[in-house]
């Protein structure tokens, strides 16, 4: 900008400050004035004499013209969602080895998707489908349009796949490895579509409250109980309540556990499908059980909201998790949504006291 340009500016600024300041002060002055008057009339009229620079405007270097950047914690503003935004947190329990996988992808602009897999009897089904989910979704998709049947499709893919690559090692006991999985894909930032088997869980925060977009699979449900039954199958309860099919496995669906396949352990997911409104949805969470056995969908909503960014909410709950007394691997993915920056301010977050004040001490 040119120095004349630059003259002109700063006077038609003062111009324009003092013809504001003229009109202000017009209704003051058709009556007599106050004292409190007088002294808002000095102090006006003070002010419309005062130079106006390009420091006292706010301007720290005037030759700045770069456009001004909103910080990353705003979260996205449109249906365009990035995978920067994910944050994500795993930690090992009192378990040995992390059997919990995390994978995030997209497929096309339009389309991406996140997975949690909580592996059993070892994580070499867990790794299995973490790593080939990817082109298993591929595959489907050139076949269909409607991503809950390109959901259930992969699964059982991945079902078939992982038989045929557990049976090269030769090994029986890995014929018992399986895992959990809760598969969340979204298109154009609107159409969500959620599959999941086993006890890994999917959960959409709208208007700050938890929406359960997942259920577990556990023969606790009546349904899946009579699926085992009819396949030959039969249900135990340990000590502390917990139902297990034949005795061996936690959850009536999943990826692997061929050894129970014959009696109704199946890998068809169930599926849900959700119109996302930006406005109102702030979050969406997958976990797996050693956050969900603690936490309910509310509580992991409100720990979610103390930090306004992804990665510090995700290892919140995985901490509040461990200070829960989690046994198992926690993990967690949060992918923020429009309504993300808005999420209300909350007090800073105390551990402790919500410790003492938690009947799960007692």
């Amino acid at each position: 900008m040119s120095r004349s340009a630059l003259l002109q500016v700063v006077f038609r600024g003062r111009s324009a400050l003092s013809h504001q300041t003229h009109l202000r002060l017009r209704p003051l002055l058709e009556s007599p004035p106050t004292p409190q008057q007088q002294v808002c009339v000095r102090w006006a009229s003070c002010a419309a004499r005062l130079s106006v620079d390009w420091d006292s405007l706010g301007i720290w270097d005037r030759r700045q013209e770069d456009p001004l950047l909103l910080p990353s914690s705003v979260g996205p503003q449109s249906s365009q969602v990035s995978l920067s935004w994910v944050g994500s947190a795993s930690v090992l329990g009192q378990r040995k080895h992390n059997e919990d996988r995390l994978r995030v992808g997209r497929l096309h602009d339009n389309l991406l998707y996140l997975a949690v897999f909580d592996g059993h009897g070892g994580a070499h089904a867990a790794d299995y489908c973490c790593t080939h989910l990817d082109t298993h979704l591929r595959k489907a998709l050139e076949e269909e349009e409607d991503l809950e049947k390109v959901v259930t499709q992969a699964f059982l893919n991945l079902d078939r796949a992982l038989h045929r690559h557990l049976s090269n090692y030769g090994n029986t006991s890995h014929q018992t490895a399986g895992t959990t999985a809760t598969v969340a894909m979204l298109r154009a930032g609107t159409e969500l579509v959620v599959g999941s088997v086993g006890d890994s869980r999917a959960l959409l925060c709208r208007r700050g409250r938890a929406h359960k977009l997942t259920h577990d699979h556990t023969p606790d449900r009546r349904d899946e109980r009579d699926r085992i039954k009819s396949c030959g199958g039969f249900v135990v309860w340990n000590s502390v309540g917990v139902a297990y099919v034949d005795g061996r496995l936690a959850m009536t669906r999943s990826i692997g556990d061929f050894h129970l396949k014959h009696h109704g352990v199946i890998p068809t997911p169930e599926t849900t499908r959700v119109t996302v409104n930006q406005d109102h949805d702030s979050f969406l969470a997958l976990t797996t059980d050693g956050i969900n056995f603690l936490l309910s969908d509310q509580e992991i909503c409100d720990v979610i909201k103390q930090s306004h960014n992804p990665t510090e909410s995700a290892e919140l709950i995985t901490q509040q998790a461990l200070q829960y007394g989690t046994e198992d691997n926690s993990s967690i993915l949060i992918l923020p949504l429009g309504a993300w920056s808005s999420l209300p301010p909350l007090h800073l977050y105390s551990t402790s006291r919500n410790l003492v004040s938690c009947g799960r001490w007692a």
